[in-house]
């Protein structure tokens, strides 16, 4: 009867110490973090735009934290997602343009830097990625080097919007149909079989990265006849015509993730998993369409009629820049068990910041490495701005593909300086709160307050550029 007792005793223990397991592991948010390319933060419904369809965004804008002033500090693909992966500058990881595989293919993020998905994994997360990686081809890169349990996508940047070869279970195939739509699909079945622990599923759309056609029809219905408003059509010798084709393509292409941004969120309802998982939705950088006549991102390309003439180091059709539409990003966030809907953040929260937002969500103490450089947004979230909050952000950009150069910038709420250190004349500096779009370049002002401005900020690119030990000090008295 003692052994009986006993045996029943332990057996209870057992049970009661599974259901204290299970109940900790419930407390632990999904974490399903929607990561696009290429797609600009004035895009979406939700922020003002006229022309594009995004309802499912939308609606994490609304149900959630929408940030208005959300930067990369790269902007473009490669380094911005390695500085997203490790709250480290791309300087710092040598990964400072995008990753050109049949040129660089011992080019990739170093994996013993610490990341956040394997600190999840090891704190209890089942991981998965899904989609494009882009920071590095060869086996030592591979996205399972770095907390992933599960991948499947493409290792480099490119790929087709329809039709594409992807790596699945550890091979690569030509699958068909539409690469977003391809891509939400296996989503889906991860969020099926893992939606019993926390998990945590990073989905990097390639979309709306060029080329954008095809999408499905239903995407390109609302664009086919638009006759879309340009940003700034007075531009000298902008080729209007080139705008809005490229316009409709391209709001279409976003229309095509959003799309598949309802799937995932009906997923999520149907299976009773909103209330607990964050849902995050942003992208690597910011994208220009007509404005201050390029196209592109941070290495962006002239849209005009007659091209400026090119200079040593900057190609005839090429336009190197760190305007805010490059390195403003779209984000918001819906968790409903913590954020309240309609919340709107206008202090500035930047690239670097998520690993320690992520870990900090996750109830994971995070490492020293995650707050060097970044720092958890989560009370903003919350609503909440903590004593010694700084709005100011600095970014960086070495281009060496199309273009040579060294920018490095600081921006204020107020003000915002480029400098690039290899071509000195292309050195910037904008009003912010006179001139948003940046359209005046006050860099040869003799006025004195602008004349201060310039070099108090010039100052802090030096300090930042010192505390990072940024590689370029090396090379300064060369260079200049």
């Amino acid at each position: 009867m003692r052994l009986h007792q006993r045996t029943l005793l332990l057996l209870t223990m057992f049970v009661v110490s599974l259901a204290v397991t299970s109940l900790h592991a419930a407390e632990k948010p999904n974490i399903l973090f929607i990561f696009s390319d290429d797609h600009a933060a004035w895009a979406v419904g939700a922020a003002g735009d006229p022309h594009v369809q995004t309802p499912n965004m939308d609606r994490i804008y609304k149900e959630g934290a929408r940030f208005t002033n959300a930067f990369t500090a790269t902007p473009v693909c490669s380094p911005s997602r390695a500085e997203m992966m490790t709250g480290r500058y791309g300087s710092q990881l040598q990964i400072t343009d995008w990753i050109n595989p049949r040129n660089e293919p011992k080019i990739g993020l170093d994996p013993t830097n610490p990341v956040w998905p394997r600190a999840l994994r090891e704190a209890g997360y089942r991981t998965g990625l899904i989609g494009k990686w882009h920071l590095g081809t060869e086996e030592q890169f591979h996205p399972t080097n770095f907390g992933y349990d599960y991948f499947m996508g493409f290792l480099a940047g490119g790929n087709k919007p329809k039709d594409p070869t992807l790596e699945v279970n550890g091979e690569e195939k030509q699958l068909k149909g539409l690469l977003p739509d391809i891509l939400t699909d296996d989503a889906i079945d991860f969020i099926q079989k893992e939606s019993d622990k926390p998990f945590l599923l990073s989905l990097h759309y390639r979309a709306p990265h060029a080329p954008w056609l095809p999408v499905a029809d239903s995407d390109w219905a609302p664009y086919k006849d638009l006759d879309p408003a340009i940003p700034n059509p007075d531009y000298p010798k902008l080729d209007t015509s080139k705008v809005k084709q490229k316009t409709r393509e391209y709001l279409a292409s976003i229309t095509s993730v959003d799309r598949n941004i309802g799937r995932l969120l009906e997923e999520l309802d149907n299976l009773g998993l909103s209330e607990n998982t964050v849902v995050i939705y942003s992208s690597d950088h910011g994208y220009n369409m007509g404005h201050n006549g390029i196209w592109h991102k941070g290495n962006g390309h002239w849209i005009l009629t007659q091209f400026p003439e090119p200079t040593k180091n900057i190609p005839k059709m090429q336009r190197p820049n760190m305007y805010d539409h490059s390195i403003r990003v779209p984000l918001a966030i819906r968790y409903p068990a913590m954020i309240k809907p309609g919340t709107v953040v206008e202090h500035t929260v930047g690239s670097l910041d998520w690993f320690a937002t992520l870990l900090d969500l996750a109830g994971v103490e995070a490492p020293a490495v995650a707050t060097e450089y970044g720092r958890s947004f989560v009370p903003l979230m919350k609503g909440e701005t903590p004593d010694d909050w700084n709005d100011d952000f600095y970014a960086e950009y070495s281009t060496h593909h199309q273009s040579q150069t060294h920018m490095r910038m600081y921006r204020t709420p107020e003000w915002k300086l480029i400098r690039d250190f290899l071509n000195p004349e292309r050195d910037e500096l904008y009003h912010l709160t006179e001139d948003p779009e940046e359209n005046e370049n006050l860099i040869k002002s003799d006025d004195v307050v602008i004349l201060a401005v310039k070099d108090e900020l010039s100052q802090r690119i030096l300090e930042r550029m010192e505390a990072i030990n940024d590689p370029l000090l090396t090379n300064l008295a060369n260079i200049e």
